[in-house]
């Protein structure tokens, strides 16, 4: 997956934004206001930090040794920093991402959740 497939993906959710608060280099992908998916889209490898079920997490690591890992900078616990380099397949990668925008939405406010829904 090239760092423009991983940004259309991203993008690709219902209210989805890209955000620069911590360096101009780091795109963070938000849903009203909370962060889903961290990159810096220029980096070699590409990686992506992704929420995850923490019962998944470590499933997810013991399954892909060195391309899942514990979140960088992030809480171990729910995140993990997922190598998009070709060699996870494409399709895991974008049900990675889409689990970890599922994550998000179902931590918000009712009132957001029913927003998001509308067309």
């Amino acid at each position: 997956m090239s760092p423009e497939e991983l940004r259309g993906l991203c993008l690709s959710f219902n209210a989805a934004v890209e955000d620069f608060p911590f360096t101009p280099e780091t795109s963070v992908f938000k849903v009203l206001g909370k962060m889903f998916a961290l990159s810096r889209l220029d980096a070699r490898p590409l990686t992506v930090n992704l929420k995850c079920d923490p019962e998944d997490a470590g499933r997810l690591r013991a399954d892909h040794p060195g391309l899942i890992i514990p979140g960088y900078h992030m809480n171990k616990r729910h995140w993990n920093t997922v190598t998009v380099d070709g060699e996870l397949p494409d399709r895991l990668v974008q049900e990675l991402v889409e689990d970890s925008y599922d994550l998000v939405v179902a931590g918000l406010p009712l009132a957001d959740r029913l927003r998001l829904d509308r067309p």
